[in-house]
């Protein structure tokens, strides 16, 4: 099923995600749904409070940005319950994007490594480090479980800037090219 993705502004994107346990209803649709949900919205990472569900699950697939990033074109992963606990190495400038903030760009600073434990689809547990790219697109993802969007890590001058088109964005106006929640609006279960 795709989902409609939660627009900023949305007082779902700002809650903090609950851990789930192998018993949670429909989890393996839900993982399901999300990627159909990211293919659809062409993004390479879609959070669990994107669609509406606050549950610490994302889920990431790197191909799409292959051509630039080779590292990336093998890179499919579901992540439950995840934490970081680690993030190190020089803090690296990127522009980023997020399907919750349709159409803005910002340049954000994050750390170049990071160490995170998380489950698999298979409740199969793990504690990796990632560089890179890689590390970047984890933390955006990461974030959302977090209730932290990317623009709260731009520079404050540059957050003082992009105010009225976050605020446009709150209120609909925006182009994408796929089905929005905005705020106000209720999330269908």
């Amino acid at each position: 099923m795709i989902y409609p993705i939660v627009v900023y502004g949305h007082p779902a994107l700002r809650k903090i995600a609950s851990d789930i346990d192998q018993d949670f209803p429909g989890l393996n649709k839900l993982i399901a749904d999300l990627f159909e949900t990211m293919y659809y919205s062409e993004g390479i990472g879609l959070a669990a409070p994107q669609i509406g569900k606050t549950v610490r699950i994302f889920v990431i697939d790197g191909k799409p940005a292959a051509e630039d990033e080779p590292q990336m074109s093998d890179f499919k992963k579901v992540f439950i319950n995840a934490q970081i606990s680690e993030r190190s190495g020089e803090l690296v400038p990127m522009n980023e994007g997020c399907l919750s903030i349709p159409g803005l760009r910002e340049e954000v600073l994050r750390p170049s490594h990071i160490r995170i434990r998380y489950f698999d689809e298979n409740w199969k547990p793990f504690d990796e480090v990632y560089e890179g790219y890689a590390a970047r697109v984890i933390q955006h993802e990461y974030d959302h479980l977090d209730g932290i969007m990317f623009t709260d890590k731009v520079n404050l001058l540059r957050r003082r800037l992009i105010k009225g088109k976050l605020t446009a964005i709150s209120k609909g106006r925006f182009e994408a090219d796929y089905k929005t929640i905005l705020p106000g609006q209720k999330i269908k279960s």
